[in-house]
């Protein structure tokens, strides 16, 4: 019991800091190309977690591991980063909440087919309500759409959902930050390569919200993020936590609220009851 409740708090407190990503990735594109800042935020995070991984002496993967760790980097290193930014150029950070959604469903899902999880039937139902729930709500703030940003959205879903339940798997093992820090090692080569050739020609013009959302991203949302992340799914069950991931839009905009001034209206207030339900519920029945 102890166990579960530790890794469903530090799923929440990963989903918190998730929760920045999209609007700093927004922000950052204005300034930055999609292919730059996705290279330099894996070769900063690549950086840190080289030398926590040297400090504490860590002992390198298996060689079995490798694939795993594979599959966490082109998931959640380079393939959702990359893929959100060329979508955020298309599509509003409001519109893309519809597909981050689907993403505790696609979570959910890879956990079942890479981590061996079995929920109950009833679990399915909650989190199938709570994505609709987050879609709609989403969609009813924003029309702001485009075949070619949907559909980059849908792969970066699939991409990263793939690597959270791969990497949750892989943690039981080698640990959270672990994991995450030897994926970004792993990518570190291929990543710096392309920073070097798509780096900016012109670094006067980059405006300071580029730099700071950049630094965000890559510290946080990199690296600080899924050492909660990965931890909480493997204590707590891929599936069941993942579900955490539906309460993201919502706390994204209460943080525009808090820092920005932005207004809250009651269909947020009410979808954000309807999911916390689903979140509870789909916690009730994860464990098969």
């Amino acid at each position: 019991m102890e166990r579960n409740a530790a890794g469903w708090g530090s799923g929440f407190l990963g989903v918190v800091i998730f929760s920045g990503s999209l609007p700093a990735t927004r922000l950052a594109v204005v300034d930055f190309s999609p292919l730059f800042l996705t290279s330099a935020r894996a070769v900063i995070a690549a950086i840190i977690g080289g030398v926590f991984l040297a400090a504490h002496r860590q002992v390198r993967p298996a060689a079995d591991d490798l694939l795993s760790l594979a599959i966490v980097a082109v998931g959640v290193v380079v393939g959702f980063p990359l893929l959100t930014g060329l979508a955020l150029q298309h599509i509003t950070a409001a519109h893309s909440i519809v597909f981050i959604g689907l993403l505790p469903l696609a979570t959910a899902i890879f956990g079942v087919l890479r981590g061996g999880e079995r929920p109950k039937p009833a679990f399915w139902l909650f989190s199938c309500v709570g994505a609709a729930t987050v879609a709609g709500f989403a969609l009813s703030r924003s029309a702001d759409g485009s075949l070619s940003g949907d559909m980059l959205m849908i792969g970066a879903v699939v991409l990263c959902g793939l690597g959270y339940a791969e990497g949750a798997t892989l943690s039981r093992r080698l640990g959270g930050w672990q994991v995450i820090s030897w994926a970004l090692l792993l990518a570190l080569p291929f990543m710096a390569a392309i920073a070097l050739t798509v780096r900016p020609d012109h670094w006067a013009g980059i405006g300071l919200p580029a730099w700071a959302s950049l630094a965000y991203v890559s510290v946080f949302s990199m690296l600080i993020g899924f050492v909660f992340w990965y931890r909480g799914l493997a204590l707590g069950g891929i599936a069941g936590v993942g579900q955490l991931q539906l309460l993201q839009p919502f706390l994204g905009l209460m943080l525009a609220a808090a820092v920005l001034g932005e207004s809250i209206a009651w269909p947020m207030l009410a979808a954000t009851g309807v999911v916390v339900l689903c979140v509870a519920g789909a916690r009730h029945f994860a464990r098969g």
